[in-house]
């Protein structure tokens, strides 16, 4: 095709200025490495999302401490104990059981001194006083060789007076409460509590533990044993799986006594139950004097091990509302 000339020039200009847009564009262009600096500008949007970002995390952790705090504390609460004065139990030793007390007969000294004769006294009387108390010591020997009269009133026991208070074996009441025969073995294990038998033609008591694992026996004198036991008297289902435990281990029950023999802990546990049911329910100052009756249930730890002793009812010997 032939152009004429200024056809020529005119697609010359526009090839050059074609040339001069393409070299405008390529200097445009940004490298990729190159960083456009204001977009990293922080804005005061940007600030105020931050720092409620950084306060909500804050008070996550916070409220995250209270609360393991609040289960570790309520996990391992400990009860605060009660102050409990020894109880003293009026006992009649040796004795023969009575309904009221034996007058108790002067002593020698004090014979004398009832029958010590005046000065002015001639010798005649001073020697008739010599002689009437000899007849009262006479007397005395006699009384205490006969052991006759009304007896003791005061429970058995060590000889000695006490306090106005019902025992404890007679104050407690403890019922055990399980679906099983191992659940209850778990219970009295727990409390290290034994099961014993005594009377009949053996002179000794013999024991039982480890009832839930592996039972263990043993047999030891009755007046070495001087921790809290009860009588299991009541009929039912416990009472067969304490005839079933023993003679699971081999220990002849027949025309013997079963027993439950507490060990300190375990009673000390009891008091303190029933002195803090005392104090919440009647007064804040525990008077053992008061207390007729304490009904104990044993039910499951709130704290998910094990076992503990609530008391479910107090009964008082005074007259009034409970």
């Amino acid at each position: 095709m032939v152009f004429d000339r200024p056809a020529r020039l005119r697609i010359r200009g526009l090839r050059q200025q074609l040339r001069f847009m393409a070299s405008t564009k390529s200097s445009d262009k940004k490298s990729v490495f190159d960083v456009d600096e204001s977009s990293m500008r922080v804005n005061k949007v940007d600030q105020v999302s931050s720092l409620l970002s950084s306060l909500l995390i804050l008070v996550g952790l916070a409220v995250l401490m209270l609360g393991l705090l609040f289960f570790l504390r309520s996990g391992t609460s400990t009860i605060d104990v009660i102050a409990l004065e020894p109880e003293r139990i009026a006992g009649r030793g040796d004795n023969a059981p009575g309904f009221e007390r034996d007058f108790d007969p002067p002593a020698a000294d004090e014979v004398e001194q009832l029958k010590e004769p005046a000065m002015e006294q001639t010798l005649q009387l001073v020697s008739e006083a010599i002689n009437n108390i000899s007849t009262v010591m006479e007397s005395l020997d006699a009384l205490e060789s006969s052991k006759s009269g009304r007896g003791d009133s005061r429970p058995p026991g060590p000889e000695g007076e006490g306090d106005d208070i019902v025992p404890r074996p007679e104050r407690w009441d403890i019922k055990f409460q399980s679906r099983d025969k191992r659940g209850y073995g778990a219970q009295l294990d727990f409390f290290k509590i034994e099961l014993g038998v005594y009377g009949g033609t053996t002179p000794v008591v013999d024991y039982l533990a480890g009832l839930s694992s592996g039972p263990t026996k043993r047999s030891g004198p009755a007046k070495a044993d001087k921790r809290l036991y009860f009588l299991s008297v009541a009929d039912g289902v416990l009472k067969q799986y304490d005839k079933q435990f023993l003679q699971g281990a081999s220990i002849d029950i027949s025309n013997r006594s079963i027993m439950k023999f507490f060990p300190k802990e375990t009673e000390d546990l009891l008091a303190q139950a029933e002195a803090r049911y005392y104090t919440e329910k009647r007064n804040p100052q525990f008077r053992v004097t008061d207390v007729a009756k304490t009904v104990f249930e044993v039910k499951p730890a709130k704290s998910g091990k094990g076992f503990e002793f609530v008391v479910v009812d107090q009964r008082y010997r005074n007259k009034g509302v409970k």
